[in-house]
């Protein structure tokens, strides 16, 4: 296991899942709190039409994703408070809007059509040092953002309607969190990939979620269980040579499982004890 430390690509790996662990363990744990998901999962998807074009221009990818998510994520913010058309129905669209654009834009791509395997399921083992300074500035915004305004956000979160009595800029603070969620989306498209990186953003926030309510301790519970989830799904990947996005994906899901059982195991032994103690009585 040591002499794995000595492959750079290896390297590469764990440090990318300290950082997508931290990014999305953030942001996850606000979309969960706010029942987000299916936002975060209509951002995820419609990031492909910005690769799709991206592919077209020959310009960078992630680029193009990134540009197509953060305007998706605010017009899905901006159609669904400023129109009649609902918010399940707005994100609906952009979804099926942003897939259909990446694939007539990568069939209209000339050559041989480019391999997105990468990018629908993610290799977080090809992860590069262009990779790791994105993802580690926004973390270091993401981090700064929601400790810094974290009042704020909880009152944004959990009671909107008092952030307006108070003159809170919501829609401006909603704006900024919902391109944060896209930026975070994107730059961990190459570590699980755009099929997967919902999983990353929900399952360790539902798993903290089990043990707590208050939304900073869930945020930091959620960043632990990323990095444990993460480095156990690196090994499992690298030892039995299966992808290492669903891999990581699949040890999230085992510990939710477990955390779910120990959880349910120790509410059935108080009930027990609580019984015992009745009829003693």
């Amino acid at each position: 296991m040591i002499e794995l430390f000595s492959y750079e690509f290896f390297r590469n790996a764990l440090w990318a899942a300290l950082l997508a662990s931290i990014t999305c363990g953030v942001t996850g744990s606000y979309i969960v709190a706010r029942r987000m998901v299916f936002i975060s999962g209509g951002i995820t998807h419609t990031s492909f039409g910005g690769i799709g074009i991206a592919y077209y221009l020959g310009l960078n990818p992630i680029l193009g994703a990134a540009v197509f998510s953060v305007l998706s994520a605010i017009g899905i913010e901006y159609i669904s408070g400023k129109t009649n058309v609902r918010e399940d129905s707005a994100i609906g669209i952009l979804w099926s809007l942003g897939m259909a654009v990446g694939i007539i834009f990568v069939f209209l791509t000339p050559g041989y059509a480019p391999n997105l395997m990468s990018y629908l399921f993610g290799s977080i083992l090809t992860v590069g040092r262009t990779d790791l300074w994105l993802m580690l500035a926004l973390a270091a915004v993401v981090v700064f953002f929601f400790v810094y305004y974290y009042n704020t956000i909880l009152f944004i979160a959990f009671d909107e309607e008092y952030a307006r009595a108070h003159r809170l800029p919501v829609m401006v603070f909603k704006y900024i969190i919902m391109s944060m969620i896209a930026l975070t989306i994107v730059l961990n498209i190459r570590v699980v990939g755009i099929i997967l990186v919902i999983s990353f953003l929900t399952i360790p926030q539902a798993t903290a979620n089990l043990f707590t309510q208050n939304l900073k301790k869930m945020m930091i519970y959620s960043v632990l269980l990323g990095v444990a989830g993460s480095l156990a799904g690196i090994y499992i990947s690298h030892y039995l040579d299966i992808p290492s996005g669903a891999t990581i994906i699949f040890a999230f899901v085992v510990m939710f499982g477990i955390a779910k059982l120990v959880l349910n195991l120790k509410i059935r032994r108080v009930v027990k004890q609580e019984i015992l103690t009745r009829e003693n009585y």
